[in-house]
């Protein structure tokens, strides 16, 4: 597979709201300006506070980002498209552009715990498992590109996650 650069990602979740801003948040964070990055929702609705709060305590800001509903983005073209939880991975609309890849991580809704201690450890497990997710995915993408001959710093934003872990 031959990849654009920099590699165009759009994360998808149900309402863009907690998993695919992180995503999104994760990738600026490791991605750097390999990629090009955005979150989308199959609903739109807001970025759930405790989204933010997890993501500060791992030293990422996204308090400016929004949510965005998937229609906007269906004329354009993506390297990938990865589908962070399984009810956006089955109404996933087709995209009128080219999507080179499409890609499924499941991880469980942190919202829907009962109680708030619940969700607050439930954000944090999902954070967790993402960061992982996505700096490893980084280096795979990272390495494709070098073998297409694009130079890149195969330790962008690695040194970024020692320094906050």
């Amino acid at each position: 597979m031959t990849l654009n650069y920099p590699i165009r990602v759009l994360f998808l979740c149900t309402h863009n709201s907690a998993r695919s801003q992180m995503a999104e948040g994760f990738l600026r964070e490791f991605g750097g300006k390999d990629f090009e990055m955005y979150s989308a929702g199959t609903e739109q609705t807001r970025v759930h506070p405790l989204a933010i709060k997890t993501m500060h305590e791992n030293n990422i800001d996204i308090t400016n980002h929004t949510s965005k509903i998937v229609n906007q983005f269906i004329e354009q073209s993506f390297d990938f498209v990865i589908t962070v939880c399984d009810s956006a991975k089955d109404s996933c609309p087709v995209f009128m552009g080219t999507v080179t890849e499409r890609a499924h991580w499941s991880f469980p809704d942190p919202t829907a715990g009962e109680t708030e201690e619940q969700r607050i450890q439930a954000f944090h497990t999902v954070a967790v498992e993402l960061r992982e997710r996505v700096r490893v995915w980084v280096t795979v993408q990272r390495k494709q590109l070098v073998e297409q001959g694009v130079e890149v710093d195969l330790y962008e934003g690695v040194q970024a996650d020692a320094e906050n872990s």
